[in-house]
């Protein structure tokens, strides 16, 4: 299958934003090292002057949050209309979105005030800032969950979506999980593995994931497996050419099963590799197996 793209020069302008604490800077400073222009903080009111001003010569990066002087979420979404509406650059939102626990611990151990409640629990603020910041994450051209990631981790995300033309013109995220903790955030398309015989019940199986030979070997004994893989196969070399066509730069497909440990994680890695073989830009994030590193 042929997944080349129709060749664009358009500069790229990439607005970070989510709750304090998500890790905006993190993923400025990933973009910055891609070789980005990256801006953190500006006013929102002076972003059309900076886009009016000599011309842009590399992609631009923008860390937006509460703490601009002049944001609002109103603001921020007439920016992206304007800048997709008015001009020739591609204009992608990403919202970084956490567990409020996670945002609390995380403000315990640094010790830091939230901006919306300086003098009031950490917690206030968060609930209060994810409210307001509600409307964005539903906007969102891109959304990642970091919950559960390290620094290094985001790094590798944000890299896998933004690093470079690859063959196919739109980066592919493929991700396993476990239904017992739900299913994650930002997907485009779910397939439930659990049909497929459970190494679980192997002891032999059991301490092991699914990246393991032995494991596997075991699912893909499962009789009804080559035809669900290579039906999954047949469906997005028709999925992923037409949302490239169509303008989309992100794809991200979920596959879960029961513990998100065995099944989900053996199918991800093999579509993904099949995927990377067909010339696509995948990155890959097994979320259950993560929270264990």
């Amino acid at each position: 299958m042929t997944t080349s793209a129709p060749q664009t020069d358009a500069l790229k302008i990439v607005l970070v934003t989510g709750p304090s604490g998500a890790g905006r800077s993190t993923a400025i400073h990933a973009l910055e090292d891609l070789g980005y222009e990256a801006i953190d903080n500006l006013p929102l009111t002076l972003l059309p002057r900076l886009l009016s001003g000599p011309p842009m010569v590399r992609n631009l990066a923008l860390g937006v949050d509460i703490r601009n002087r002049d944001f609002s979420v109103a603001g921020l979404v007439e920016v992206v209309d304007i800048i997709a509406r008015e001009t020739d650059f591609e204009c992608s939102l990403v919202y970084l979105d956490c567990e409020q626990d996670t945002l609390v611990r995380r403000y315990s151990e640094t010790r830091r005030r939230h901006p919306l409640a300086p003098n009031e629990s950490p917690q206030k603020g968060i609930t209060r800032e994810i409210s307001l910041l509600g409307a964005l994450r539903d906007r969102a051209d891109v959304m990642i969950d970091t919950t559960d990631l390290s620094p290094h981790d985001l790094r590798a995300e944000m890299t896998g979506w933004f690093g470079g033309e690859g063959a196919a013109n739109m980066s592919v995220s493929v991700q396993s999980f476990s239904y017992k903790r739900g299913i994650p955030r930002g997907i485009d398309m779910v397939l439930d593995c659990r049909f497929l015989r459970n190494p679980h019940w192997q002891a032999d199986l059991r301490e092991l994931d699914g990246r393991s030979g032995d494991v596997a070997a075991y699912v893909a004994e499962d009789r009804r497996f080559a035809d669900f893989f290579a039906k999954t196969c047949e469906l997005l070399e028709i999925l992923l050419p037409a949302y490239r066509d169509e303008g989309k730069s992100y794809f991200t497909l979920a596959l879960g099963c029961t513990g998100g440990q065995h099944r989900s994680v053996f199918v991800a890695e093999a579509l993904a590799n099949t995927l990377a073989q067909k010339g696509w830009q995948v990155s890959i994030r097994h979320r259950e197996l993560d929270r264990k590193t």
